[in-house]
């Protein structure tokens, strides 16, 4: 699977061990994030992400910053993108199974190490249910193509 990931500058930490995490995996990872300890602006890397995802140039986005509900905004604004803030496994798990989620953002600052692993593991093993789920996306994705806007 081709995962891409960003991330700010507090989210540079969790990242790298991400990144790790999925080169594990047997995933092929493409890195978007930003480096270093200088600040940046959180869209700067959603954006890009959800673009990538968007577009099928990655299956799935991981996003990172301190909370993670910046990333998770900003990324949403991408027709497409299904980007959901994920606190433990089982919002982890069921975003993919009843939203088909594609873009997990972690908070850098509130989720521990063993946590964050655990999430990812589950959120790329769940499949999407269908089913009376699919009726919902497909709404959702009905009100994104209505009221898409020409981009410049």
């Amino acid at each position: 699977m081709k995962v891409a990931v960003g991330n700010d500058h507090r989210g540079v930490a969790v990242k790298q061990r991400v990144v790790g995490l999925l080169a594990e995996l047997g995933h092929e990872v493409h890195d978007i994030g930003a480096n270093g300890p200088a600040g940046v602006d959180y869209p700067d890397f959603a954006i890009p992400v959800a673009e990538a995802v968007s577009s099928g140039k990655a299956d799935r986005g991981i996003l990172i910053c301190a909370t993670g509900h910046g990333m998770c905004i900003a990324a949403n604004k991408v027709s497409g993108a299904r980007a959901v803030n994920c606190r433990d496994v089982v919002d982890a798990e069921l975003s993919r199974r009843h939203n088909d989620s594609n873009i997990m953002c972690l908070a850098a600052d509130l989720l521990g190490e063993d946590q964050i692993e655990r999430m990812i593991r589950t959120w790329l093993a769940t499949e999407f249910e269908g089913g009376r789920h699919t009726r919902r996306t497909e709404k959702v994705a009905a009100y994104e193509k209505a009221h898409e806007k020409p981009r410049p």
